[in-house]
């Protein structure tokens, strides 16, 4: 190998779609219109409503709450690293 060659590590779309999974949960601020295609069963909530949403790494829904502190706390609570994303 050259001074100028890198090694790259290249992930299958399978390993990245685990990776970070059971460490890193994202949270992310969400309007209640779009509820429906990310929390599935979800009674009705008026429009326009915002609420913070926490994701396992592989964009599972984990947790939906009315508030950033909560879903924070809910994140470190399932020993996840919380990361936002907007």
């Amino acid at each position: 190998m050259t001074v100028n060659e890198e090694e790259k590590t290249v992930l299958t779309q399978a390993e990245l779609a685990h990776l970070g999974e059971g460490t890193v949960a994202y949270l992310k601020e969400i309007d209640s219109d779009e509820l429906r295609g990310k929390f599935p069963g979800m009674p009705e909530i008026a429009p326009g409503t915002k609420l913070w949403a926490v994701f396992a790494a592989n964009g599972q829904p984990i947790l939906l709450t009315d508030a950033r502190a909560s879903a924070l706390a809910g994140a470190i609570q399932n020993d996840l690293t919380p990361v936002s994303i907007h």
